[in-house]
C-alpha cells in the first residue's frame, strides 16, 4: 500500500511538473517573439537612418555644386564691386552649408568642400585685388616708393613697427587653396612687437609669413589669416570671418576665431580657438588646443561684424588627416590642460 501511494504520488509530482513546464512553454515563445520584434525595429530603424543620411548627403552635394557653381559665375564675370560683394554673401552661404552638414559627412567630403571654398576664398581676394584702383606712376616718388616697401618687406632696424603693411609681398600658393595677392600683413622680422587696428584689417586678407619671436596683436575683423614659416610667435587674432591656415610652424601660441582653421607641417604649437567648424590638422605633431580667451576694446562690435555663428564652438573637435584609427585617439595633437591655460596675453 505504501509503495502504491508513493508510485501515485511521484506520478502525481510528475504530472505538476509537466503542466509546469507546458505553462513556461507559451512564455519562451512570447520572449521569443519579443525579442525577435524588436530585432527587426532595429534594423528597420538602421535602414531608415542610413536612407537618412544618404538624402541628407545627396541633398548637401546637390545644393553645394549649385552654389559653388552660381559663386564661379559671379567670380569670373565680376567687373563690379556689387558683382563681388554678391560672390561673398554666396560664399559665405556656401561656407554656412558645409558647417551645417558636418555631422553626416564623411571625411573626405568634408575635406574636398573644405578644399573648394578656400579655393574660391582666393579666387575672390584675387578679384578684389584686380578691382582695386592701379597707382599713378610717377618717377619723382619711386624711389621713396621702393624704399617704403623695402622697410616694411624687411623691416629694417629703427622702422616702425606697427601700422605697416606690405606693399606687394609675392603671392603664395600651395595646399589651403590660397593663391592671393596679400596686401596686408608682415614678413621678415625677428623679436618685434607688432599690431594692426580694425580700419586696417576690416574684411583684408592677412599673411603673417618668416617671422621669428614676435608677438602680433590683430585687433579687428580680416576675411581669411594665413601664418607661415613662424618661429616662436605669438599671434592674438580678433573674429576672422572665413579661414585660418598655419603652414610650417614651431613652438608658436595662436588665439583666434574662425570657421575654419587647418593646420599642416607645424609642431609644438598652441592654439586657443572658438571655430564653427571641426580643424584639421595634418602632417603635425605636438598640437594643443584650449578654449579662446583673448579680448581687447571693440571685439565684441567684430564679433558681430564677423558673420559668425557664435553659439557654435569645436574647438575640442579635430580632425587628424594622417590618423584615420577609429575609436584611438590622434597621438599628433591634444586639449591643453587647464592648469596651462591661464595665459596673461596683454
Amino acid at each position: 500500500m505504501e509503495t502504491a501511494g508513493c508510485s501515485a504520488a511521484a506520478a502525481g509530482n510528475g504530472n505538476v511538473g509537466s503542466q509546469r513546464d507546458r505553462s513556461l512553454v507559451p512564455e519562451r515563445l512570447q520572449r521569443r517573439e519579443q525579442e525577435r520584434q524588436l530585432e527587426v525595429e532595429r534594423r528597420k530603424q538602421k535602414r531608415q537612418d542610413q536612407e537618412v543620411e544618404e538624402e541628407k548627403s545627396d541633398f548637401f552635394s546637390a545644393a553645394f555644386a549649385r552654389e559653388r557653381a552660381a559663386v564661379e559665375e559671379l567670380l569670373e564675370g565680376g567687373e563690379s564691386a556689387e558683382q563681388l560683394e554678391e560672390a561673398a554673401a554666396r560664399l559665405q552661404g556656401l561656407q554656412k552649408l558645409l558647417n551645417d552638414s558636418v555631422l553626416f559627412l564623411a571625411a573626405y567630403e568634408l575635406r574636398q568642400g573644405q578644399e573648394a571654398v578656400a579655393r574660391l576664398q582666393a579666387a575672390l581676394a584675387d578679384r578684389r585685388q584686380q578691382l582695386q584702383p592701379k597707382k599713378r606712376f610717377a618717377f619723382k616718388t619711386r624711389r621713396k616708393d621702393a624704399a617704403s616697401a623695402t622697410r616694411v618687406d624687411g623691416a629694417a632696424p629703427g622702422a616702425p613697427a606697427a601700422g605697416g603693411t606690405q606693399a606687394s609681398p609675392p603671392p603664395l600658393t600651395g595646399e589651403g587653396g590660397f593663391g592671393s595677392s596679400w596686401v596686408c600683413g608682415f614678413s621678415n622680422l625677428t623679436s618685434r612687437v607688432l599690431e594692426k587696428r580694425a580700419e586696417e584689417l576690416h574684411q583684408q586678407d592677412v599673411l603673417l609669413t618668416e617671422l621669428s619671436h614676435c608677438r602680433i596683436r590683430l585687433c579687428g575683423n580680416p576675411n581669411t589669416l594665413r601664418l607661415t614659416k613662424a618661429r616662436g610667435c605669438t599671434v592674438l587674432c580678433g573674429p576672422v570671418s572665413t579661414s585660418v591656415f598655419l603652414e610650417d610652424c614651431s613652438e608658436c601660441v595662436l588665439a583666434v576665431v574662425c570657421q575654419q582653421l587647418r593646420v599642416h607641417s607645424t609642431r609644438d604649437t598652441r592654439v586657443f580657438l572658438q571655430v564653427t567648424c571641426r580643424a584639421i590638422v595634418e602632417d603635425c605633431s605636438g598640437i594643443q588646443f584650449a578654449p579662446y580667451t583673448w579680448s581687447y576694446p571693440g571685439i565684441d562690435r567684430d564679433f558681430q561684424g564677423s558673420g559668425l555663428d557664435m553659439s557654435k564652438n569645436n574647438w575640442d573637435d579635430v580632425d587628424d588627416f594622417n590618423w584615420l584609427a577609429r575609436g584611438v585617439a590622434s597621438p599628433n595633437w591634444s586639449i591643453l590642460p587647464e592648469g596651462e591655460r591661464m595665459i596673461q596675453w596683454d
